[in-house]
């Protein structure tokens, strides 16, 4: 198998087993179809951050520059989505819980760094937009994206550590050594 082959079929076990994994959580029982579809846009929204090293890094996946800045793009854009229906689907079904969460009154440590990571999530896709439109430099957008991507991969992985929820604890556990390591391995090829 290529390099490349190897990069993708990885990839893609990481993405889709901790997926595939929660789907069978007993703790699903009970839980409405609003919650668990926010849970389950939690868990796409982590596996879908894995990918974005590989696109901006275009070479590992085998792909131009340009379709490899158009995937990080187009996947950024699921990751604001999926967040926000995250947020949208808790707030339906317990809107309390998400006030205190956004106003970091939440007794759970776990919620202080799901919404820092939350709001750099949009911030730094309101640093991609000003980027496309010429209204920032390259190397301040570099710096704040940077900035960005610490806050939205530490705060992701406090959070879902912290959280014992529908995530299966051995996928868990390997999607979240996996998004560190790609995150880190990603800085350090486009530095």
């Amino acid at each position: 198998m290529s390099r490349r082959g190897a990069y993708i079929a990885g990839l893609g076990v990481a993405v889709i087993v901790p997926v595939v994994a929660a789907a069978f959580s007993p703790l699903l029982q009970y839980r409405s179809p609003i919650y668990i579809g926010a849970g389950f846009a939690g868990i796409l929204a982590m596996s879908a951050l894995l990918i974005q090293p590989f696109a901006i890094d275009h070479k590992s996946l085998g792909i131009p520059l340009r379709r490899g800045r158009l995937l990080h793009r187009i996947v950024g854009a699921a990751v604001v989505a999926l967040v926000m229906a995250h947020v949208a689907g808790l707030w339906i079904t317990s809107p309390p819980d998400v006030v205190d969460a956004l106003t970091f009154r939440s007794p759970t440590p776990f919620s202080i760094w799901g919404v820092l990571a939350m709001w750099a999530v949009f911030g730094s896709a309101v640093l991609g937009l000003l980027r496309l439109r010429g209204r920032i430099r390259w190397r301040m957008f570099r710096l704040l994206h940077l900035a960005c991507v610490a806050v939205i991969v530490g705060g992701t992985l406090l959070h879902v550590i912290l959280i014992d929820g529908t995530m299966e604890p051995v996928t868990k556990y390997a999607i979240c050594v996996a998004l560190a390591v790609a995150s880190i391995w990603g800085v350090r090829r486009i530095g």
